[in-house]
């Protein structure tokens, strides 16, 4: 320990890139919903935590694989790769990792808690070849390997069974252990200090593998909830930098002089979905039946949204209304679908109600978080006030991620929001099987409404294993057919990547909003 910290007062007198290393402080809208890396597929956590832990590989700021943990990789046959593991990869408390903790890492990642298992059902086993190789085994030929194993992030086998953190924490059923609060990577920063929902301090590793592009000693991170608070917070100088920054407030930021505002396109879709599962819902005033059962319905509900005056209103133009799920920038999505399947139409909406039975519409209850996607709690609102003009009376439940992510785990909606960007694989293969897979223990994560539809089910796992790419195109578009006219979900729209930072300081934005730390770098 004493060499270990002589190690990082060292590393602060150094410089990086030409520049004197200094504390970084940010800001976002939520915080980490967990220091157990397997706990969640919440992505804003997934990219928090992949500042401290990191897999065999990883993606860069453009969202392009490159080596991590692994420094080589090659295919033995259509569903056997063997990697060969990086030397000298220390974890944060000294110690050596190799292919034991690989091992370790894929057992502890398919155990009762983890979530991030839903992630990786395309893998077989992994087994240690020696003590710097690892072979990975493929349930059949899968394209996608490598994306798919940015959900395996290497953990201490010795740490986790010292600390009794041998299984994942599992948040639904509230069974935390010691890797819900600590933490033990390989990554460029290390967990210093933690308060849940009030501030988490990382400190640069010393020893860490890779050659840094940050010039960071220190990361002090602050979630705000509060867009004014953290907007303000930011131009007071409290915080260097903030990734949720209020669509309202960026002409007031970048007119300062003294911040930059950056943004582009997100992945991210943000959607709808809808109990499709239950015989009754659990938030109605229908009694005995479900309407979102009937197709009928849910093509009301469509008709009765209208998307562009949620981007003229509530998103002041910064958004792109979408026609299905997928971003059309994801690797694999069918750009033709992307148009709206049926045009906003509330008298259309009101006859189809009444088709279905419910001529004078219905109650419901509707679950949204109001600290995860870009206006969201405003977004919901908006829809309540569309969906009362046809009949609708709809309930707003208003809460934070933090408890909006176990509702999602336990299925506990009727109506609901809910955004996703393919990540981490960056594929439309990840967002569909996350979404429209038939729920159960290792597919379908994020549907929580429990739509199902065999002839979809039956496609996913050729998408999964189809090599070629055009042919895999198709399939893509096949499912994402299927999914809009069942109506499945009712998409919404693209979100924006909004950040902001004091001059000077370099964020490397990229499409997927997560914010590698590895690669900032702050003026002296």
């Amino acid at each position: 320990m004493k060499k270990h910290l002589m190690a990082f007062g060292a590393a602060l007198l150094l410089s990086v890139g030409g520049l004197q290393a200094r504390t970084f402080t940010w800001s976002a809208s939520s915080d980490a919903l967990s220091m157990d890396p397997y706990s969640t597929n919440n992505t804003f956590t997934n990219a928090f935590m992949g500042n401290i832990y990191e897999g065999l590989v990883r993606f860069n700021d453009k969202v392009q694989i490159e080596p991590a943990l692994a420094e080589s990789w090659s295919a033995l046959s259509p569903t056997l790769w063997r990697f060969k593991l990086r030397r000298g990869v220390k974890f944060h408390n000294g110690e050596a990792m190799t292919a034991d903790d690989v091992v370790f890492s894929w057992q502890r990642v398919m155990t009762p808690g983890s979530i991030a298992k839903m992630n990786l059902g395309d893998v077989k086993d992994v087994r240690k070849v020696d003590a710097f190789t690892v072979d990975v085994e493929t349930r059949a030929p899968f394209p996608l390997l490598l994306n798919e194993l940015l959900n395996l992030v290497i953990m201490s086998r010795s740490w986790c069974e010292k600390n009794n953190a041998t299984q994942a924490s599992d948040l639904k059923q509230k069974k935390e252990n010691h890797a819900n609060r600590s933490t033990n990577g390989t990554g460029p920063f290390m967990l210093k200090s933690r308060a849940v929902d009030v501030r988490t301090v990382l400190v640069a590793n010393p020893d860490w593998w890779d050659k840094p592009g940050h010039n960071l000693s220190e990361v002090v991170f602050t979630p705000i909830q509060s867009d004014a608070t953290r907007t303000s917070s930011l131009l007071s100088g409290a915080l260097d930098a903030s990734v949720s920054v209020p669509l309202q407030d960026t002409q007031r930021i970048s007119s300062s002089g003294a911040f930059t505002v950056v943004q582009g396109p997100e992945l991210r879709t943000i959607f709808l979905g809808m109990d499709q599962f239950r015989d009754e819902l659990l938030y109605s005033g229908v009694k005995g039946r479900n309407p979102f059962k009937d197709l009928r319905v849910r093509k009301a509900l469509y008709q009765a949204i209208d998307v562009e005056a949620i981007k003229r209103s509530v998103m002041r133009g910064q958004s792109w209304p979408a026609g299905m799920i997928l971003s059309p920038l994801l690797n694999g999505a069918p750009r033709e679908l992307n148009t709206r399947l049926l045009p906003f139409h509330a008298e259309a909406a009101k006859k189809l109600l009444a088709e279905a039975g419910y001529p004078e519409g219905f109650a419901v209850g509707m679950q949204c978080p109001n600290n995860r996607y870009v206006y969201d709690e405003q977004i919901c609102l908006a829809i309540v006030s569309m969906l009362g003009r046809v009949g609708i009376r709809v309930t707003p439940q208003l809460e934070p991620m933090s408890k909006f992510h176990v509702r999602l785990n336990t299925m506990d909606v009727s109506l609901y929001m809910i955004g996703h960007a393919g990540l981490p694989m960056a594929d439309a293969y990840a967002q569909l099987f996350d979404t429209l897979a038939t729920r159960s223990d290792t597919q379908g994560g994020l549907n929580a409404g429990r739509y199902s539809n065999p002839a979809l089910d039956a496609l996913l796992p050729k998408i999964a294993t189809e090599l070629d790419s055009t042919r895999r195109s198709a399939l893509i578009a096949e499912v994402v057919a299927i999914a809009r006219n069942d109506f499945a979900y009712l998409p919404l729209h693209q979100q924006p990547v909004t950040w902001a930072a004091r001059k000077g300081v370099d964020l490397r934005q990229g499409p997927d909003n997560q914010l590698r730390l590895w690669l900032v770098s702050v003026p002296g």
